[in-house]
């Protein structure tokens, strides 16, 4: 038996006990009357010998009730809890899965036909775990009181609350705890808690002075790096969360315009089932929130075999529209499910632009082939002479060209444009060229890139290259085995994409890769550059506007977010990391027009809800609880209140009674 606020009852005793009694020991103020006789009036004589000061108080059964029940009202006060557990205190860290799986509303409650998210489900047990925390209390013989701490976890872990026993701390904690759309990790978490649990300067000889930190695991366990932890024994706790595998889910989307007929736009969509049951749906695809079409499509079942490797049913869905305006554009599957957040998709759609370019070359067949292959408005073709006798200053400001082509040409000055450049950099970008280099390959890319997306670089050979030395904020694209191959750097509100090597000194213009990627680039640097924004996001992946002014504010608003006041970088850069809801978020910067980006799941583990309940962690198995938690001690006031009051109403039946009986 524990006692939370013993000295709350001793005050409380002192002041009650003593006034109670002292009720009983005060004598009567009454009024003189002059009688002819006391015979008649012996219990007023008994009555004024009960009420004097100092007397032996009588036996009183209503005394008796009243201090029974003033007793059981100060032991409710003194907060007595009957322990379940015993043994020394313990320190555990509780770590809630907020991803986007544990959205997922498939949790019964208590209340008939309601049901809550796992999330809820899952804080509402680590209210219940820490309720369950040890005290120290003032007659307690422990000498440590319970400690936990509590850290949320997506893609990336939060600290919610340090290592506390402060209870009340503890639970506010796990009521801060916020859903999150984005992928479940827990390896930075178990990282972060081991840092925390193990102080500095606390161990002696490699041996820490206190016991480690138990983790509390409240997940479905869809956790995509389990092969990257390794635990000790009986070091995790994994409560497993959700019964349900049904849901539909919108796993990948696109909309592109057609190279042909930029006014024709094609729209491809991938539907996942996750249920035994193959499902008839209708998938919606509207625009500025206007329904362009409806079709009904037949989503397989899954697959039955029991392996790691993602066996949901699959099917392809195809819109094609002629639509010449920009918006958004979503594609939303219609069949109500336990997940939401994978329901839709958005992208945002620009008007249809076909793009000007200027290539500076002597004669590069190649280059000049390949840009011709390339949807563009209108291509220029001119020499490096002509090219720096133009008028730069009025290119500036007029801005003929979306794109600039620099094969093998340094030039003194350069207009305010985009530049695609081959061979040796322009000056004043802050790269240089440290040496030569023959005979490279590439060795990495980043095949995610907009430049580089459905580019093969693994055959790319350089005869001869430049080796470059970039500048802190460049963006690498491509490395060869001694040099960066494909660079980004931005300068004075320029665009440059570096490719050091000269593209004839390479076998580049024989694989099909080269004429993807000058398509790409083009494209990349004449409308997503151009309008310095990436607007199709990935959950968790930030959101980043250049180009402006230094200290500009600006307003945010999409899911969660209401006018946020951001700011831009003394270099003119916004970028806000706070993606982890989907939907579309919308920048309203001063003087210009309102930017939208559209923030998407398409994540097939987060969409497989089906719960997890054993896992392997670096080939150790661990498995979930077979029950929920429950309490580990009981409060015993309510019991005491209880008592209270059957007391009281003990005592006004006697003390009715004995009125009737006189």
């Amino acid at each position: 038996m524990e006692w939370l606020t013993p000295m709350t009852a001793l005050y409380a005793g002192a002041a009650a006990v003593p006034l109670l009694l002292l009720m009983y020991f005060l004598k009567l103020k009454r009024a003189e009357q002059i009688v002819s006789s006391t015979l008649l009036w012996k219990r007023a004589v008994q009555d004024l010998q009960v009420n004097a000061p100092f007397q032996k108080i009588r036996r009183n059964l209503l005394l008796l009730l009243q201090l029974l029940l003033l007793l059981a009202i100060l032991l409710a006060l003194s907060g007595p809890v009957l322990l379940m557990t015993a043994g020394p205190a313990k320190r555990y860290v509780l770590l809630i899965d907020r991803s986007a799986s544990m959205n997922t509303i498939d949790v019964e409650t208590n209340r008939s036909q309601e049901r809550q998210s796992r999330l809820d489900a899952a804080k509402q047990q680590a209210k219940v775990f820490i309720e369950s925390l040890r005290n120290k209390a003032l007659f307690s013989l422990q000498d440590e009181s319970d400690q936990a701490m509590v850290i949320a976890c997506d893609d990336h872990a939060k600290i919610m609350c340090n290592f506390t026993s402060d209870k009340r701390q503890l639970l506010s904690a796990v009521e801060a705890v916020t859903p999150s759309d984005g992928g479940s990790s827990i390896s930075e978490a178990v990282m972060v808690a081991r840092a925390f649990a193990q102080s500095p300067g606390e161990e002696t000889n490699n041996r820490s002075a206190r016991n480690p930190a138990q983790l509390v695991l409240f997940s479905d366990g869809r956790i995509r790096d389990v092969d990257q932890i390794a635990l000790g024994p009986d070091e995790m706790i994994f409560n497993c969360i959700g019964k349900s595998t049904e849901n539909i889910a919108i796993i990948a989307m696109q909309a592109r315009r057609s190279f042909e007929n930029p006014d024709e736009l094609n729209v491809f969509a991938t539907l996942a089932n996750y249920d035994t049951k193959k499902a008839t749906i209708d998938v919606q695809l509207s625009i500025n929130n206007d329904v362009q079409a409806i079709k009904t499509v037949t989503v397989p079942p899954r697959k039955a075999q029991n392996t790691s490797a993602d066996q949901s049913g699959k099917v392809a869905v195809t819109f094609t529209l002629t639509y010449t305006r920009d918006g958004v554009l979503e594609v939303r599957q219609l069949q109500p499910d336990c997940l939401t957040c994978d329901d839709a998709a958005w992208t945002i759609l620009s008007p249809p632009k076909r793009l000007s370019v200027l290539l500076v070359s002597v004669g590069n067949i190649v280059l000049e082939t390949a840009l011709k292959a390339c949807p563009l408005a209108r291509l220029e073709i001119r020499s490096p002479a002509e090219f720096d006798a133009m008028d730069h200053s009025a290119m500036s400001v007029e801005q003929p060209y979306d794109v600039i082509v620099l094969d093998n040409h340094v030039s003194n000055q350069l207009p305010r444009c985009r530049y695609l450049v081959f061979g040796r950099p322009p000056a004043g970008i802050d790269v240089s060229i440290a040496q030569q280099l023959e005979n490279q390959v590439v060795i990495d890319w980043r095949s995610r890139h907009p430049v580089l997306k459905y580019v093969n670089l693994i055959n790319l050979f350089a005869a001869k290259c430049n080796k470059m030395i970039l500048p802190r904020d460049a963006e690498v694209l491509a490395e060869f085995n001694e040099s960066p191959a494909l660079a980004l750097v931005r300068r004075g509100g320029n665009v440059y994409l570096l490719a050091g090597f000269d593209v004839l000194q390479t076998n580049w213009p024989f694989e099909p890769g080269f004429v993807l990627f000058c398509y790409n680039a083009t494209n990349f640097l004449g409308v997503q550059s151009g309008a310095s924004q990436l607007t199709d996001l990935q959950v968790g992946q930030p959101l980043i506007v250049e180009g402006l002014s230094g200290g500009i504010s600006a307003q945010i608003n999409g899911p969660g977010l209401s006018d946020k006041i951001i700011k831009a970088n003394p270099a003119g850069v916004i970028r806000f990391p706070g993606t982890n809801r989907v939907g579309i978020y919308s920048l309203n910067i001063p003087d210009q027009s309102i930017r939208l980006f559209s923030v998407n799941l398409l994540a097939n583990r987060e969409s497989n809800i089906e719960p997890v309940r054993e896992m392997t962690l670096s080939g150790q198995t661990l498995e979930a609880r077979a029950d929920s938690i429950t309490r580990t001690n009981m409060p015993v006031w309510p019991y005491l209140v209880l008592l209270a009051l059957l007391l009281a109403c003990l005592e006004w039946l006697i003390y009715n009674s004995k009125i009737r009986l006189k």
